[in-house]
């Protein structure tokens, strides 16, 4: 029972990383319709650079801010140079765009950071904490924490901030929305700025249980992508789901069969959810549409 309680604790802990990236991936879809498979990259530049600056000396909270601030400029960039020139396209081609922008990042980050993975030690020491029999490092409760607070301060700006009721009015209407003076185009940029946010929100806290390297950027990207399918990409509460199940299947496919199938059982559950349920398990329980 302890062993159970051990792989669903740390399932949800890591599954609260890949909630905060699917999130962010079905934002980007409801306000511009383009599925962002950089949305992964945001997760290694943002971890990458905590772990480089507070390798450096800098203190955690500094390492942090500075590594927020540096991911959201390249989630605001990638909006701007890539998918703001490319805006008349189809959405098969923006998707394509954001496939390139993926390996063009990861080939970034290999120039400036190398291919090794870059450590960082957990925010607070002690050892790993004992509930029902089951013992879970403390860095996960600062995973939760962080999703947690990064969701509600979510929801509060989409509901109770101006321009988060114009990025809702776009999801719902782009041209009804233009017609009463909001640009799609702004919020567009907008969106991908906050998905940027929980990207790199999701790197940092990650970071002291999975040292990243250049390279885990696509795979975060279909994580993040399975995710938000599996919830509902038209749900924010969906993504934030699906992400819990993505993190469970993969714990529960490390500890009792191997690490080797994890990969494929989370993949087979996207295929499953895709034939009997393409549009999400919880597509009709969306609290929120942005």
């Amino acid at each position: 029972m302890s062993e159970f309680l051990t792989f669903t604790l740390t399932g949800l802990g890591t599954g609260t990383t890949y909630a905060l990236v699917g999130l962010g991936v079905a934002m980007v879809f409801q306000v511009t319709g383009v599925i962002n498979f950089a949305q992964g990259d945001f997760v290694m530049i943002g971890g990458l650079t905590f772990a480089s600056f507070a390798g450096a000396g800098l203190p955690e909270p500094v390492a942090a801010l500075l590594a927020l601030l540096i991911t959201t400029v390249v989630g605001a960039l990638l909006n701007l140079l890539v998918i703001r020139p490319a805006r008349r396209a189809n959405r098969e081609r923006l998707v394509i765009l954001t496939i390139g922008a993926s390996i063009t990042l990861e080939g970034l980050a290999l120039l400036v950071f190398g291919a090794d993975s870059h450590f960082a030690k957990a925010f607070t020491g002690g050892g790993p904490i004992s509930f029902g029999g089951a013992r879970l490092p403390r860095q996960y409760l600062w995973c939760a924490l962080a999703t947690v607070v990064a969701v509600v301060l979510m929801w509060l700006f989409l509901t109770r901030t101006l321009p988060g009721t114009a990025m809702r009015a776009t999801a719902m209407d782009t041209d009804a929305a233009r017609l009463m003076g909001i640009s799609p185009a702004r919020m567009s940029l907008l969106a991908f700025t906050l998905a940027a946010a929980l990207g790199a929100i999701g790197g940092i806290v990650l970071t002291p249980l999975q040292p990243p390297d250049a390279s885990v950027g696509i795979p975060f990207g279909l994580k993040a992508f399975t995710a938000a399918v599996i919830g509902g990409l038209s749900s924010p509460v969906g993504a934030v789901f699906g992400g819990l199940l993505v993190g469970l299947v993969e714990a529960y496919a490390t500890g009792y069969i191997s690490s080797d199938y994890k990969n494929t059982l989370t993949f087979g559950l996207l295929l499953l959810v895709l034939l009997i349920r393409p549009t999400g398990l919880l597509h009709r329980a969306s609290v929120v549409r942005v």
